[in-house]
């Protein structure tokens, strides 16, 4: 099962090929973004927000939301306790609403996948839901989070289950028997978007930084 299936905005975005037309495609559904997710009935925010609060203590900071969109995660953060979030997005026009909610401490406009202008161990957790999946970031964007993101710190990422089978499961395997990285918690594969028809499913994964 693919991804072909999807209408509109998202499937427009599942089949970008090259990062500028998918910030491009964003920068156009960021109006509605929030709408069209709640009506898809999006289930990865709250997932891994309930993951990272499992595994990283209130008050922890400051935490990365890589790939933060409008910042449907952002605002929850500081609900729960996380009191210093940054974003990052491809989307200039997705960060522009995130920062209407008023949530983040920074905004960053780059692009994962490469080389990210953070410093080593620059955070104490990362948190990056429906980022891993068709036409966005592959295993290629895993090295960068982990490098900033400071020992005993987490990462909280879902996976399609297309990327997991075609690589990225073996790549966590090999990172972790270097003892570079912990597989604190994996989920049952779930359904993203419940309401949107032949969604491919994902898991989500806490990763501890060694």
């Amino acid at each position: 099962m693919t991804d072909s299936r999807h209408e509109g905005a998202l499937g427009a975005v599942y089949a970008a090929k090259r990062p500028e037309e998918l910030a491009a495609l964003y920068d156009r559904w960021s109006d509605t973004y929030d709408a069209d997710m709640s009506a898809a009935g999006y289930r990865h925010p709250t997932i891994c927000l309930a993951l990272l609060a499992r595994h990283l203590p209130h008050g922890a900071a400051p935490l990365l939301d890589a790939g933060a969109g409008t910042g449907l995660i952002g605002e929850w953060l500081a609900i729960t306790g996380y009191p210093q979030v940054e974003a990052l997005d491809i989307s200039a026009g997705m960060l522009a609403q995130a920062a209407r909610k008023g949530v983040y401490s920074a905004l960053h406009c780059l692009a994962l996948g490469g080389p990210l202008p953070f410093a080593d161990n620059a955070y104490a957790g990362i948190i990056s839901a429906g980022v891993f999946t068709s036409g966005h970031v592959g295993i290629e964007g895993l090295d960068e989070l982990i490098r900033i993101c400071r020992p005993g710190g987490v990462i909280v990422l879902t996976v399609k289950n297309t990327l997991w089978d075609a690589g990225f499961s073996a790549r966590i395997a090999e990172l972790k028997a270097k003892g570079i990285v912990t597989r604190a918690e994996e989920t049952a594969p779930y359904v993203s978007m419940p309401g949107e028809a032949d969604t491919v499913p994902s898991r989500g994964l806490v990763l501890r930084v060694n």
